[in-house]
């Protein structure tokens, strides 16, 4: 199974908002902070550039304004174009002025994360974490721990994700494990987030720059294909067929 995904930073977001539907210009001016208004601005026009590229639509102010994002009552995102739901599946992920949004079939239990390598404290090691992965954690070089960490806590996102529950799930409900392979040519490893009484995901993780990104997927994916976007403009370009 393909999942496509496209990364975008604050610097790629215009600073108009003629992309925006009435809908999201109504949201838009209801958000009191600047961050907030930053984060859900970035969000949204990665998630556009993405959906518009699998659609095949082009990249115009006019056609983004038919492309929403809206939460179901869980909170997952579903893509409508032209107040029509897409037969799409879609997650979206923002960190620290950088968003990810992934794609893939209609159907498909999806859901990506990404997360900045950072240090984090024993107390959150043992909040959060089964005593399988603590043990793993314990069994890691301390040097490589704020990786692992970050690994982790993103592919439990990814997987509370993809089962359209989020947070509201204990992260120890579900176990993470890295396989030790090396990664593909794009720098995906693999990995399998099994989640008792329910089907398990497998997934792939990458990082660059000390960002992690994670993906899994029910039916198990592929290796994620990146998409590409202009910057600052809009064409007719897509990329996913």
């Amino acid at each position: 199974m393909n999942v496509y995904w496209l990364e975008q930073f604050e610097a790629d977001v215009p600073p108009e908002n003629d992309w925006l539907g009435t809908n999201e210009m109504v949201y838009l001016r209801g958000l009191r902070f600047a961050k907030r208004r930053a984060d859900w601005r970035l969000g949204r026009w990665t998630a556009k550039l993405a959906l518009s590229a699998c659609l095949d639509v082009p990249h115009h102010p006019q056609v983004f304004r038919k492309i929403e994002i809206r939460p179901e009552p869980s909170g997952a995102p579903t893509a409508f174009f032209a107040d029509q739901p897409v037969a799409l599946t879609i997650s979206l992920s923002h960190r620290s002025g950088i968003a990810v949004c992934a794609v893939t079939m209609s159907g498909a239990e999806m859901g990506c994360d990404l997360e900045m390598v950072e240090p984090r404290s024993d107390a959150f090691i043992a909040d959060y974490f089964t005593c399988e992965e603590q043990a793993l954690i314990a069994r890691t070089f301390a040097a490589d721990r704020p990786r692992l960490l970050a690994l982790l806590w993103s592919a439990k996102e990814s997987a509370l994700k993809a089962l359209r529950e989020g947070l509201r799930l204990d992260t120890r409900s579900v176990v993470v494990r890295p396989f030790s392979e090396s990664c593909d040519r794009n720098g995906w490893s693999r990995m399998l987030v099994c989640c008792p009484g329910s089907r398990d995901f497998h997934g792939w993780w990458q990082l660059t720059n000390n960002v992690l990104r994670t993906v899994v997927a029910a039916p198990p994916p592929d290796s994620p294909i990146l998409l590409t976007a202009p910057a600052h403009c809009f064409d007719s370009a897509s990329q996913c067929a």
